[in-house]
């Protein structure tokens, strides 16, 4: 069967349907795939990460003609394998989407391979590269076509947590902290989690974005440009900033309260909160962060939040805000009774309500 050719804008709309791909196969290395691919797509590597190297190096050093045959001969026996490992049991119904970085030769290769045996494949014309550059053009359009309430709010507010009761009722949230494995303060790094490159961040969010119905409303937290180390991307962040703003607001006790909980592991690792403290050297000077710190370490951490929040977070994030989101000042104002789920689930329900659109 023949293999077919299909531009990144074809392939993203049928990925988008129900009858679309069986599967998403890369055919790139690991450490390629590891940076960034398609949304639920598997690795099949034409060439491992040290198979690339051998052929690279071969290519330099002595000529194309002999990369070439290295690097064929390689390909062949890696397509075997995937084939041997995760074909045999398929049946003649199984529509594979095919891509690799840019000019085709790995995924063209397991696709010819694939063609041969009778299955319908569809290769990304420019591969990679190709997708992604309208990945990122679409998510322009994705957001321009969204309706943002801005969930705003000072830090331990609960807005994170009001997002969540968001969706247990029935709410479209894009939630970019989770996204971004980041709690998006300066120490908001989560402990044994990486966050993804920015390119797989950037594909996250088109995931999420492509799956939201434009005809109700798009719950999202406040942020800053600055997600960790990683960046909302531009269209998005200022669509936000055009947005109208739910403005949240919880007892101080409450917010902290709410903060150990959500960042139980400083009071584990008192050394892990001191060192995080550090970085805040430059903004609340050095006597400031070393007398936290000693506080830290004589288990006064509940006073060292509170410190936090009154002396840098509240007045940072109060400017921040005013600042960036322009219709905040026009803010619809809410008030959390306390931290726990009930409270939140009902300020979810009366928002939910206030908002959603019947079908």
């Amino acid at each position: 069967m023949p293999v077919e050719l299909v531009s990144a804008e074809d392939a993203m709309t049928s990925m988008a349907m129900a009858d679309g791909y069986s599967c998403i196969i890369d055919a790139r290395s690991e450490d390629e795939y590891a940076l960034d691919h398609l949304p639920h797509a598997l690795n099949w590597p034409s060439l491992s990460n040290e198979e690339r190297v051998r052929v690279g190096t071969l290519y330099k050093q002595v000529g194309a003609f002999e990369a070439n045959k290295l690097g064929a001969s390689l390909v062949a026996a890696n397509i075997a394998k995937h084939i041997e490992n995760h074909v045999l049991g398929l049946g003649k119904k199984w529509h594979p989407l095919v891509y690799c970085w840019r000019g085709g030769k790995r995924s063209g290769s397991l696709a010819l391979v694939l063609g041969q045996i009778g299955f319908k494949v569809c290769v990304i014309e420019g591969g990679y590269k190709a997708f992604r550059a309208a990945m990122v053009q679409q998510i322009s359009q994705l957001a321009l076509g969204l309706q943002f309430k801005v969930i705003t709010g000072p830090t331990g507010s609960g807005k994170t947590r009001l997002l969540h009761a968001l969706a247990a009722q029935g709410a479209q949230v894009l939630d970019l902290e989770a996204l971004a494995v980041h709690r998006s303060s300066v120490l908001g790094r989560i402990p044994g989690q990486a966050q993804p490159s920015q390119k797989n961040f950037d594909m996250r969010v088109w995931d999420a974005l492509r799956q939201l119905d434009p005809a109700q409303v798009v719950y999202v937290e406040a942020e800053s440009k600055k997600v960790g180390n990683v960046s909302v991307p531009d269209s998005l962040i200022e669509t936000m900033r055009a947005s109208d703003c739910v403005d949240l607001s919880l007892d101080l006790q409450e917010r902290v309260a709410l903060l150990m909980e959500d960042y139980v592991f400083f009071a584990d690792d008192p050394s892990l909160f001191c060192e995080r403290l550090q970085t805040l050297v430059q903004a609340c000077g050095k006597s400031v962060v070393d007398h936290w710190q000693e506080q830290v370490r004589a288990g006064q951490t509940r006073q060292v939040v509170q410190a936090l929040l009154q002396r840098h977070y509240d007045p940072t994030y109060a400017r921040s805000v005013e600042r960036n989101f322009r219709c905040w000042s026009q803010a619809m104002q809410v008030q959390l009774k306390d931290r726990h789920s009930d409270s939140l689930q009902a300020l979810a329900k009366q928002l939910f309500q206030a908002h959603h659109i019947p079908a």
